[in-house]
């Protein structure tokens, strides 16, 4: 047994803190966000200790879990939108005068909103792909999609992305 949770602490180490930043990126609160992935990691370490189920690759899985687990949160709080990005302040160079931290933080604000009104999938794919560093292979099979239409996927909202910045 003691193999079994060394194995499941790597894991652990290896994801939680992109598992937390993808899910608070998505519902935009510490606290939930925490609370979500601590769900997270017990429904991974519930399945990781099932002999029935072969787990091929943890990241996808437990990304899989994440998103079900964010779609949880708001279909029981009977929200219909997500919610991307509130940390631009972490995003700004320490060095930046206060005036050009003001322009980032207007663009980032501009980009959030943006993102907000892409479809759900297209959200995942942007965050992961460009948050994340996760690459197209990694997200198809997340997605159980072929890699081909993830990167149309991910070409297109970005398109609707710029469209949608620059209408702002």
């Amino acid at each position: 047994m003691s193999n079994l949770n060394e194995q499941f602490g790597e894991i652990y180490d290896q994801y939680i803190e992109k598992i937390y930043r993808f899910v608070y990126l998505k519902v935009n609160s510490q606290e939930i966000a925490e609370d979500i992935t601590s769900k997270v990691f017990l429904k991974g370490w519930e399945a990781f200790q099932s002999p029935k189920e072969e787990i091929k690759n943890q990241g996808a899985f437990l990304y899989q879990i994440a998103r079900n687990a964010v779609v949880d949160h708001y279909r029981d709080k009977g929200r219909a939108k997500m919610v991307a990005v509130d940390a631009s302040w972490e995003m700004a160079d320490p060095g930046t005068s206060a005036y050009d931290k003001a322009i980032l933080n207007a663009d980032v604000n501009i980009v959030k909103a943006g993102i907000q009104k892409l479809k759900k999938e297209q959200q995942d794919i942007i965050i992961w792909h460009y948050l994340e560093d996760m690459p197209i292979p990694e997200i198809a099979e997340l997605l159980g999609k072929p890699a081909g239409t993830v990167r149309v996927m991910l070409h297109r909202g970005l398109k609707d992305l710029k469209d949608i910045v620059q209408e702002s």
